[in-house]
């Protein structure tokens, strides 16, 4: 029986062009990565490229992992960043305004959401909960997706400025409800 190389074992033969290596590491992560990314953009077709392009970065070695973090979150945070700046793209801004707006009135709740609701640390769930869907919007782009307030902005749709204070403002009623 093989035994089952770890998420950092696949990364590294993967940059040493191991490409059944590449290849599991692609099917681990690839729906993941684009049911996330789904949550992100309405645009199946901008998502797929955004996967494909996150993948090939890796197998190329363009995206370098430096090993002192979590291969999935790295994973995420290239895909992330992919998107980002694939939606500064000519005419981007319309269609992310466009999905942005979609995705705000949806009744479903993301996969991050439900994380969130199901956090159990003192009150934090009902907390965030609480909070208006535009200073969650922020908090899950920067804190829990690690974007940059750029990079949240742009996906967001917002100005950068708009970023802080939200965030700000989020962080404060968060720390005034669990105190």
């Amino acid at each position: 029986m093989r035994e089952t190389r770890s998420d950092g074992e696949l990364l590294r033969a993967a940059a040493d062009g191991d490409r059944r290596a590449f290849e599991e590491l692609y099917r681990r992560y690839a729906p993941w990565l684009t049911a996330r990314l789904r949550g992100r953009c309405a645009d199946r077709g901008v998502v797929d490229d955004v996967v494909q392009e996150t993948f090939l970065a890796i197998w190329r070695g363009t995206a370098r992992y430096r090993e002192d973090g979590d291969v999935v979150g790295w994973i995420w945070r290239v895909g992330a960043r992919r998107l980002v700046d694939t939606l500064r793209g000519d005419g981007a801004r319309g269609r992310l305004r466009q999905t942005l707006a979609r995705l705000r009135h949806r009744p479903e709740v993301s996969a991050e959401e439900r994380v969130l609701a199901g956090v159990e640390h003192g009150d934090l769930a009902g907390a965030l909960t609480r909070l208006s869907p535009e200073l969650r919007a922020v908090l899950q782009a920067t804190v829990v997706d690690g974007l940059t307030t750029r990079e949240a902005a742009v996906l967001l749709g917002i100005p950068p400025g708009t970023v802080k204070t939200r965030a700000q403002r989020a962080r404060k009623r968060l720390r005034e409800e669990l105190a």
